[in-house]
């Protein structure tokens, strides 16, 4: 297998430090992929990952990398910017992985899927959520339990998140549920809490809960999932371990070897299609 070079943008997540230290550092012989270049943020920033993954190559534009690079990471918090920088790229034949959420509009999110089919190229994004250990066991367990009825997914969000609102952390609620129930949000109702808000919807019969719990300032509630099936219950937390980001980056890498995309564009969009609805209903006037 060859080294696959690649590039982040948006590095004042800390998905971004991650990353590097899991490609450029640990260098798991199984992912032969490393960080070659970033483009420049805040310059104390830059420079300490720079100095983390020993990367010399510092852009100040994006189109600077175009040619350059095997693949493109998109870590940017903030979902809204996420069209304006995977676009181009993926335009270009470039494959990218635009780290969660996958964009902060449906029409940013179905540009972005559609660019990657003009350039014939791979896309992927995802809550790290997604390919952790707890919910490898969850969507193990489920066809122990029978016909599934229902799905829980509970977790921290908070609409007002200057980070594109409940774009930001409610994508891994949203997300984990179409790990475990794949497929269209039907009849998608949304109801406000006190400190919170509440999604339903339907996929193929299956009725689908999101509870999007805002953080009171003394803690927040764990991401947890709840399925009842025909004869049984199969519930549990859903943690995030010091390594959370490796599986993700993981199926990164595995994309840039096969060529096959881990997740498909309906699974891609569906998260922010819900996620839509939630923050029309809660930025909505009051009547």
């Amino acid at each position: 297998m060859r080294t696959r070079d690649v590039a982040i943008v948006g590095i004042e997540n800390s998905h971004a430090e991650e990353i590097i230290r899991y490609l450029n550092v640990e260098q798991p012989a199984a992912v032969p992929v490393r960080v070659v270049a970033l483009v420049a943020g805040e310059e104390e920033r830059t420079r300490e990952l720079a100095a983390l993954g020993g990367i010399t190559r510092i852009v100040a534009d994006p189109a600077e990398l175009h040619g350059a690079i095997d693949a493109l990471i998109v870590t940017s918090r903030d979902g809204a910017w996420h069209r304006a920088l995977a676009v181009p790229f993926l335009e270009a034949g470039t494959p990218v992985w635009v780290d969660k959420p996958l964009a902060a509009s449906v029409a940013d999110a179905e540009e972005i899927i559609a660019a990657a089919a003009r350039g014939r190229t791979q896309l992927t994004s995802s809550s790290a959520l997604r390919w952790v250990a707890d919910t490898d066991a969850l969507a193990d367990g489920l066809d122990g339990i029978g016909e599934l009825q229902t799905l829980t997914v509970t977790g921290p969000a908070d609409a007002a998140s200057p980070y594109s609102g409940i774009f930001f952390y409610g994508i891994h609620i949203a997300d984990v549920a179409q790990r475990l129930v794949p497929g269209e949000p039907e009849d998608v109702d949304v109801r406000l809490l006190p400190g919170g808000v509440v999604a339903r919807y339907r996929v193929d019969g299956v009725l689908v809960t999101l509870e999007f719990i805002r953080p009171d300032g003394d803690g927040q509630v764990p991401f947890r999932a709840t399925a009842v099936g025909g004869h049984g219950v199969l519930s549990r937390d859903i943690v995030l371990g010091a390594d959370y980001v490796q599986p993700g980056v993981d199926a990164f890498a595995r994309m840039l070897e096969t060529g096959e995309r881990p997740i498909p564009d309906a699974q891609l969009l569906a998260p922010v299609q819900v996620l839509a609805q939630v923050a029309t209903a809660v930025t909505a006037p009051v009547a």
